[in-house]
């Protein structure tokens, strides 16, 4: 919600730009396409967006996941099916598609290192020389702590990283309801995720 909701797409591109050292300035020029829902498969993703001729997408997990670059795989597949049509890929010229680039950003209490690169060929039975189909998935740690430069060129990712931190801290004191409620008035009275925190308060809890 912090950063897939289109009413949020400033925090998006706040992200966006420290993740790739970029100075966009108009929230505008993303155009996000998150999958919904895909009826068949029960499954959705959490954010996909476009910028320019690129596609991104996004996932959080506050668990390790090996099957995302799996997961990613066909979440691509279907944000490619709104880019053409049957027609179009018999034809003599070529089909040109955006350029993917998948991400997964952790939190989850299990160490892990700052950034790994999870591998789809990692799921094969049986590899032998270079897979004919690879797709990376470069994963974060998003853990307060981790990826400090990162956190100072995105104060929203930080916030966030911070917030967490404090329900962890006071859940394992107080009940999960009260450690939630203790960790918003804390960060809105310090001054993080003010905006959101107050304007959320309830789909926060």
């Amino acid at each position: 919600m912090l950063f897939g909701y289109t009413k949020y797409k400033k925090n998006l591109l706040e992200l966006f730009n420290a993740l790739n050292g970029t100075n966009y300035e108009d929230e505008n020029e993303l155009e996000i396409n998150t999958i919904e829902d895909t009826i068949y498969m029960g499954m959705k993703n959490d954010l996909a967006f476009m910028l320019e001729t690129n596609i991104y997408l996004y996932e959080h997990q506050s668990t390790i996941n090996p099957n995302i670059p799996l997961r990613d795989l066909i979440y691509i597949g279907i944000e490619y099916q709104q880019f053409v049509n049957d027609k179009s890929l018999y034809l003599s010229k070529l089909q040109k598609i955006p350029t993917p680039k998948f991400m997964v950003f952790y939190n989850g209490t299990d160490a892990v290192d700052d950034r790994v690169e999870l591998r789809l060929s990692e799921a094969y039975e049986h590899l032998a020389g270079e897979p004919d189909l690879e797709l990376k998935v470069l994963m974060l740690n998003v853990n307060e702590g981790h990826n400090k430069d990162l956190m100072e060129q995105c104060q929203t990712l930080k916030g966030y990283a911070i917030y967490v931190a404090r329900v962890r801290k006071y859940a394992s004191e107080l009940n999960l309801n009260d450690a939630v409620e203790r960790a918003i008035t804390e960060c809105i009275k310090e001054g993080i995720l003010v905006d959101f925190l107050r304007k959320n308060r309830s789909e926060v809890m």
